[in-house]
């Protein structure tokens, strides 16, 4: 049975990601599946109120080149998921500084973008939050490849792995070439 509302959980990402029709719709279909979902990686307390972010912002949205750069790197989740193995898709030359695009070598695989930045700890998920992790359903928002050596960055939808809101949940967290020096004041905040 939890296996089949894990499964429920990620399409209903999915939907949200594929369908939501602004940054609004989007912040607002989110704080009802945390709300309701069984699944939800927020604990049932029957006392959240929703999600808090920063205001949107157009200077965190960027279209930017992807040039090739090999590399792979191996991240301990320190759960069951062990070692998780990435193939560096290439690096993102952005206005904020280089971040690495992930590929996750596994079954079925998927694309992981992470970022630490200086908001987090004092603003935002002390471990970093993500742009993109397509293995969970998150697919055209924060990240949307243009052409094969292009992609449009919207870091108004970065948002906390679900180890920031409960400890049972382990999480791969940003690798040191995706910590930026650079206050990144969008996308979610800490929660609580």
């Amino acid at each position: 049975m939890q296996a089949l509302e894990l499964a429920d959980y990620r399409a209903a990402v999915a939907r949200i990601y594929l369908t939501a029709t602004d940054l609004s719709d989007f912040r607002a279909r989110r704080d009802e599946l945390f709300a309701y979902h069984p699944q939800s990686p927020i604990p049932s307390t029957g006392d959240f109120e929703g999600l808090s972010y920063f205001p949107p912002s157009e200077q965190f949205r960027a279209e930017v080149e992807l040039r090739p750069a090999p590399g792979e790197i191996d991240i301990d989740t320190g759960g069951p998921d062990g070692v998780c193995h990435y193939d560096r898709v290439g690096i993102l030359d952005t206005p904020w500084g280089e971040l690495s695009l992930w590929w996750l070598a596994a079954y079925g695989g998927g694309l992981f973008l992470p970022v630490r930045d200086a908001t987090c700890g004092p603003q935002s998920y002390g471990g970093g939050r993500y742009l993109t992790d397509t293995v969970k359903g998150t697919h055209g928002r924060g990240l949307e490849m243009v052409s094969r050596t292009r992609v449009l960055l919207d870091l108004n939808y970065l948002y906390n792995p679900s180890c920031a809101y409960d400890d049972q949940w382990l999480c791969p967290l940003a690798p040191p070439e995706n910590r930026l020096t650079t206050a990144i004041t969008a996308g979610e905040l800490k929660y609580h």
